[in-house]
């Protein structure tokens, strides 16, 4: 997996996966000119949507109605150290389900991807190309 990101101006970048293009900026009081969403926005929109598609798949497979799956996530700013956390994520479900079947969708919405990473803190390598030199770690 991979994504490119590539700065337009100020504050707004270009975020290329395969041949999907998103924009992220800041809002105005940030210097942006709120043109796109927010990289602390993308990271819950991440989660929701890896959320939403793991709900549906669970309705869908077992014929309990998978249109209409809404999945809000919420979550704060902290600070020591700056970081998005206290994540909520709210599945709503068309479908009225047995008590078995609710706790099978919350086990198929826990197994998401984008979950299981937040959940285990992942290793992250920053390399930092400067000019015509190769990456160098940081």
């Amino acid at each position: 997996m991979e994504v490119k990101v590539t700065h337009i101006d100020q504050v707004k970048f270009a975020i290329q996966a395969g041949s999907h293009t998103v924009i992220c900026d800041q809002p105005v009081e940030n210097g942006g000119q709120d043109a796109g969403m927010t990289p602390p926005d993308l990271l819950l929109a991440s989660l929701g949507s890896c959320a939403a598609f793991y709900a549906v798949q669970y309705l869908k497979t077992r014929n309990l109605g998978e249109k209409g799956v809404e999945v809000t996530v919420t979550a704060e700013k902290l600070k020591h150290p700056a970081r998005v956390g206290n994540f909520v994520i709210r599945v709503s479900a068309p479908a009225t389900l047995t008590p078995e079947q609710t706790e099978g969708l919350s086990r198929s919405v826990h197994a998401c991807l984008v979950h299981n990473t937040l959940l285990h803190t992942p290793q992250i390598s920053i390399e930092l190309a400067v000019g015509e030199a190769a990456p160098q770690p940081a």
